[in-house]
């Protein structure tokens, strides 16, 4: 055994699976609900898989999603739109379910600490920053002016 009481060689025993809030049951009580847990969601399970990549693979960094999600978080005009992870790529939709309404673009937390920033349409790298709040003001510039926050319709709906 070593210092800490561990046996040489062993790592440390995972920590437990977190439990999201049920975006479906959260969405039956309105669209601000369903973003909101969303939100507590999306960072619960990346902050545990944070965690497990620290015990599993502590030679390598982990992504920067987690602080991503926290500086995000904290920005009101974000806040009220519905977030979403892809391929480690952050985008915000104003829609609660597909197809989402993506709206400004995507940050991407890179294996170097930086972020990159994309535009949506036309589809191109605004820029790289150093950080996570860097990385969500400059998409903050790209939110259209006047969006609407959260809907629930669909586009089948909206044509009907």
């Amino acid at each position: 055994m070593d210092a800490n009481g561990e046996t040489s060689g062993q790592r440390p025993p995972l920590p437990p699976r977190p439990v999201p809030p049920d975006i479906d049951t959260a969405g039956g009580r309105g669209p601000a609900d369903a973003v909101e847990a969303k939100w507590q969601s999306l960072r619960l399970t990346w902050q545990w898989g944070q965690a497990v990549h620290r015990i599993r693979a502590p030679e390598r960094p982990f992504p920067g999603i987690v602080p991503l999600l926290e500086a995000a978080a904290a920005q009101p005009r974000f806040r009220r739109l519905y977030p979403l992870t892809s391929h480690l790529a952050l985008c915000f939709s104003s829609s609660t379910s597909y197809p989402w309404t993506l709206h400004a673009g995507s940050i991407e937390p890179l294996d170097n600490g930086r972020f990159t920033v994309r535009r949506r349409k036309p589809s191109a790298v605004i820029g790289e920053v150093d950080n996570a709040e860097e990385a969500v003001a400059l998409l903050l510039e790209l939110l259209p002016v006047g969006f609407e926050p959260v809907i629930t319709a669909t586009s089948e709906d909206e044509c009907a």
